[in-house]
């Protein structure tokens, strides 16, 4: 089976690449995850937007990758969230609301993957997130969590 990756798959290959793969991994596995989509002449144009948005938010070497991880930590990112009288939030803070929250304080455009929650986030108050930017460089940002 013939497909183009829209997310990087351990393994396999980065948002872009056309894969041939068995055709039991891509039916059940890709292409429901939303990892994949089938190919076609018509698809195969797709590949070009895909690998425009990929080269737009990509590190491009380690020096490139520190670089960014002191913008990040330098970052002053506040998160307003609804919460109870006692700070506890109604959910819990996710990955897309770090990466907009990130954007909203001036930092760069993330991948929601890229973000490491230790533990989820339900209280109001200051917390640490890690953000992954490469295989040995992780930013680790302080998010303040305030009652909207």
């Amino acid at each position: 089976m013939k497909l183009i990756l829209t997310a990087p798959v351990e393994h396999l290959g980065i948002p872009g690449d056309i894969v041939e793969v068995k055709d039991g991994y891509g039916r059940n596995y890709l292409l429901p995850q939303g990892y994949a989509i089938s190919w076609s002449k018509g698809a195969e144009k797709q590949i070009d937007g895909i690998k425009r948005a990929r080269d737009a938010r990509e590190i491009r070497s380690a020096d490139h990758a520190k670089e960014v991880r002191n913008q990040l930590e330098a970052l002053q990112v506040a998160l307003p969230a609804q919460a109870g009288g006692t700070g506890k939030l109604f959910g819990a803070v996710t990955a897309t609301d770090i990466t907009l929250a990130v954007k909203k304080a001036g930092g760069p455009a993330l991948d929601k993957r890229s973000i490491e929650i230790a533990k989820p986030i339900k209280t109001v108050g200051e917390h640490t997130v890690g953000i992954k930017l490469t295989a040995g460089v992780v930013a680790h940002i302080n998010v303040n969590v305030t009652a909207a």
